[in-house]
């Protein structure tokens, strides 16, 4: 599932809403520091010189189709950058984000502007000054262990830690949203579970160190380029999220 547009919606978000999407990957392939077994895009492509929108060509299609949703009296709630692969490895991120930012004020004041990362791009110092403008930073950390982590997410880099992650989410100081995927299932022959008590409480242990002002957990809801996975019951994500709640966290759960 590849999104066609630079501007793409709107669509209705499980969530965030109202949402107009924002392609700052390839429009014909998935361009990603993961490879994430459960990702709707599929598995990255092998292309040696992959071809970005250009600033001007991200900011007229955001202008273009917040002129037509003004016209026909549509509000959004979110202005969402996600799509086929990592926004922030976009040279231009930061730019784009400014130029977001003024567009959203003029044509639709009341969206918020999003970002979805896998969080790989956060010892950037223009990544993480960006994602400080926007209103909702929403930041991927699949599993508490290295050894989870990277058999879920697949990371090019295969020395990413999931302490690294860490440190560079600690820079927010708790103002973002966390993002985790839950599943079990198996890739090339290992195990993926995050839900096991081990993985959990690492998970846990994480979180209460971060303190994130808002958690969104959920389970795969499309299909996946790995086919052997399984999705988790709400029962069971409920159970996942009951300690947090316990301690005054703010969860959401789509399942």
């Amino acid at each position: 599932m590849l999104f066609s547009e630079i501007a793409y919606g709107p669509i209705h978000s499980r969530r965030l809403g109202v949402s107009l999407g924002m392609e700052l990957m390839p429009l014909d392939h998935k361009l990603c520091t993961f490879n994430c077994v459960y990702c709707e895009c599929g598995w990255n492509s092998p292309v040696t010189h992959p071809q970005l929108p250009s600033r001007a060509e991200v900011a007229k299609a955001l202008e273009d189709k917040l002129i037509a949703l003004q016209a026909d009296g549509t509000q959004l709630d979110v202005i969402t950058f996600s799509g086929n692969g990592e926004p922030t490895l976009h040279p231009d991120f930061a730019a784009i984000i400014d130029d977001t930012l003024v567009l959203r004020d003029r044509y639709q004041p009341q969206a918020k502007v999003s970002v979805l990362s896998n969080s790989t791009q956060l010892g950037r110092a223009d990544v993480v000054e960006a994602l400080r403008r926007c209103d909702n930073r929403i930041l991927k950390l699949d599993a508490g262990t290295d050894t989870m982590m990277r058999r879920i997410d697949l990371p090019v880099n295969a020395n990413l830690s999931v302490a690294q992650i860490e440190q560079w989410l600690s820079q927010f100081n708790g103002d973002f949203t966390l993002q985790t995927c839950f599943l079990r299932g198996a890739h090339d022959g290992q195990i993926i579970d995050n839900t096991t008590p081990e993985e959990l409480n690492a998970w846990y242990s994480i979180v209460d160190r971060l303190h994130p002002k808002q958690i969104m957990i959920y389970v795969i809801d499309r299909k996946t380029p790995e086919e052997n996975l399984r999705k988790i019951s709400r029962d069971e994500m409920e159970r996942i999220a009951a300690p947090l709640i316990a301690k005054g966290y703010q969860v959401s759960i789509s399942a």
